[in-house]
This record gives structure tokens, C-alpha cells and sequence, in this order.
């Protein structure tokens, strides 16, 4: 079961941010009142960059890094001799590894601008064409070091996915041998034990035809009933041998791996309370519940992070499946009719279901019997 990602900044983040602040430290003691309006702007601008994690950057986090390079740009051209250009190149760098193609090059004409604005203004044109090669540099390794992690990206997923192959070939086969041995027990012992019960109840029926002693019929039926009862235990193992009873938990697991393998979007599952064994048609709803779930962030808000929380209370169990899409989704027009499946399997279990947009995007919350 993964473990959720902890919220606090990384190392890399406070890196991303010291490259950017401590050049606006630097150029303080020499500031002028322009100087310091450009210093408090991108100060402020830079605060959300210790918490940027995403493959790839949502458009309010696409502006505020172009806007970044605009200030620290700016600085540099009035302060030629500061570290603004640091921080610009710094951002450069973050951009390029981080974004899309449009965003990628907004940010090299941004930096473009910047240096022929600097030489222009400081008569610096012998200078530029060295500064345009750093410019050109730190693409390329910013380039460079984005393929590499796309190809480790692409090792791991492989990894993943033959692990995943090797535990379904194990589980395919497990489940044969399971197949297997159901069948032995269902023509085999089940037959005989419910041909037993057929000869018993018939020898029942002579001996009271016949006249016999009341302990001889009460000693048949004693027979009778245990040819029975194990008749019906060989019909409750074969059924859990065809079953393959899962846990509610691996089994939510396992949806989120595979949505995990198919978008590359972070899906967790938190446990809250003790684990305990529920009824089928209780496991059922909740596992079909985050099927649905899933199915509908796949399809309205791809690439969407997920975070599962299953709870167990006193006489309940609750789930929570809420996608995390960075911004408000619009109201539904009508429910569909997997969320109307969903509430129609809850509702005979006597439980609730709510649904709904969130602040950051879409919930679903039930609450059944356990």
C-alpha cells in the first residue's frame, strides 16, 4: 500500500528557491526604489517554488515561472553586475526540465530578449554572444537531463509493468490450481457425500417401514445429518475456491496501481481504523465505488492526482475517492449511470452516497453498514 508523499518541501525545492532569493538579497544595499519594487515581486513570486513537484506544470505555474525570468531579467538589465542573472538562468533551467514545448520556448525568447536588451543598453554586445552560449548550455542540460529522467521514467514504468505481468501469470495460475482442485472436490466428494444422504434418508425410510428400534432410526439420522452437514461445507469450500476472495484493500490497491501504471499520476490509499472482514456484497460496493471513481477522473480530468481514504467506524465503513485537479470542476449537469449504479448498490445496502464537485476537484463520499 503506497505511503502518501509527505507535503513539506523538498531539498531540490529550497535549492530551486535559494537560486532566486539570495540574488535578491545580494542586490539590497544597492537598491533603488525601482529596484526594490522588482526585489519585492519576485520575492514574492518565487514563495511557491519549494512546493512545485508536477511532471508537468499547471498554466498558473507556467505564467508564475515566466514571470519569474521577466523579473529577475529586468533586474539584471538595471544591475548588470548582480546575480539576477542567476536566478533567471536558474528558472530557465527549471522551466526547460519541467514544462511543455510552448511554455520551453516563451522562456528562451524571454531570456533572448533580456540579453539583447542588456547589451543594448550597456553597449555589452561583445559580451552577449558569450551569454547567449551560457543561455544555450544551461537548454541543453536542462534538455539533456529531462531525457534522462524520461528514460528512467520509462525503466521504471517498464519494471512496474513486468512485475505486474509476473504477479498476474502467478495469480492466473494460482487460480487454475484453485479451478482445479474445486472440481476434484465437487465431483468427487460433494457426489458422494450427496449420494450418501440420498442412501441414508432411504434406509431411514425402510427401517420405519420395517418396524425398527427408535435408536436404530435415531442413529441414521444422526448420519443423515452429518452426510449433510459435510455436503454443504464441500459446497462452501468449492464456492470460496471458485471466488478468489480478495481483501477490500488489496483489492482498491490494485485499482490504484493500475491507474497509477496507466497516467502516471500519484494515487494513494490511506487506512483509517482497524481492517476487518466485511460482508460480499459490502466489499463489492466499495471496490465498484472507486472503479467508478477512477473511470470518471480517466475520463473528465486525466493525469488528475487521487487520494482513497477507507475508514472503518463502529458499525460503518466510509470511503472517500477525491480527484485533486488543481481548480474547481463545474457542477455536473445529471448524474451518469455508473454514478447512479454506484448510488443505487449503496442505497440497498441502507447506506448514503454523496457527490460532488470540491475546492480542487471531484469527491465521492458513501458510508455503508459494515
Amino acid at each position: 500500500m503506497p505511503i502518501r508523499p509527505a507535503t513539506f518541501p523538498r531539498a531540490q525545492g529550497w535549492l530551486r528557491w535559494a537560486l532566486v532569493a539570495v540574488p535578491m538579497v545580494a542586490a539590497m544595499p544597492r537598491a533603488d526604489a525601482l529596484t526594490w519594487s522588482l526585489i519585492g515581486v519576485t520575492l514574492a513570486l518565487s514563495l511557491p517554488l519549494p512546493w512545485i513537484h508536477d511532471a508537468v506544470l499547471r498554466p498558473p505555474m507556467t505564467a508564475l515561472t515566466l514571470a519569474l525570468i521577466a523579473s529577475t531579467g529586468a533586474l539584471w538589465v538595471l544591475h548588470p553586475g548582480s546575480w539576477a542573472s542567476v536566478a533567471m538562468f536558474s528558472t530557465t533551467f527549471f522551466v526547460v526540465l519541467k514544462q511543455s514545448t510552448v511554455p520551453i520556448v516563451l522562456a528562451i525568447a524571454l531570456d533572448a530578449g533580456v540579453i539583447t536588451t542588456w547589451a543594448a543598453r550597456h553597449d555589452l554586445w561583445d559580451d552577449a554572444l558569450s551569454t547567449y552560449a551560457v543561455l544555450a548550455v544551461i537548454v541543453l542540460m536542462a534538455l539533456n537531463r529531462r531525457a534522462r529522467l524520461a528514460r528512467v521514467e520509462q525503466t521504471e514504468l517498464a519494471l512496474a509493468r513486468a512485475q505486474t505481468a509476473n504477479e498476474e501469470h502467478a495469480r492466473a495460475a494460482a487460480l487454475a490450481e484453485r479451478a482445479r482442485i474445486a472440481r476434484e472436490l465437487h465431483d468427487v466428494l460433494a457426489h458422494s457425500l450427496a449420494g450418501l444422504s440420498l442412501n441414508l434418508q432411504g434406509a431411514r425410510l425402510m427401517l420405519v417401514r420395517d418396524g425398527a428400534s427408535p435408536d436404530a432410526v435415531a442413529q441414521i439420522e444422526r448420519a443423515q445429518a452429518l452426510a449433510a452437514d459435510g455436503l454443504a461445507e464441500a459446497r462452501q469450500a468449492v464456492a470460496a475456491l471458485r471466488e478468489d476472495a480478495v481483501g477490500v484493500e488489496r483489492a482498491i490497491a490494485d485499482l490504484l496501481a493500475a491507474y497509477r501504471l496507466d497516467t502516471g499520476a500519484r494515487a494513494d490509499l490511506a487506512v483509517e481504523g482497524e481492517p476487518r472482514e466485511l460482508a460480499p456484497a459490502v466489499g463489492t460496493a466499495l471496490v465498484r465505488a472507486v472503479q467508478e471513481a477512477l473511470a470518471n477522473t480517466r475520463k473528465h480530468a486525466a493525469q488528475a492526482e487521487v487520494d482513497v481514504t477507507l475508514g472503518y467506524a463502529g458499525g460503518s465503513v466510509e470511503l472517500t475517492v477525491a480527484d485533486r485537479q488543481g481548480r474547481r470542476p463545474p457542477d455536473a449537469a445529471a448524474a451518469g449511470y455508473g454514478l447512479r449504479g454506484m448510488g443505487e448498490r449503496v442505497a440497498l445496502l441502507d447506506g448514503r452516497l454523496d457527490s460532488g464537485p470540491g475546492e480542487d476537484g471531484w469527491r465521492i463520499h458513501l458510508t455503508v453498514p459494515a
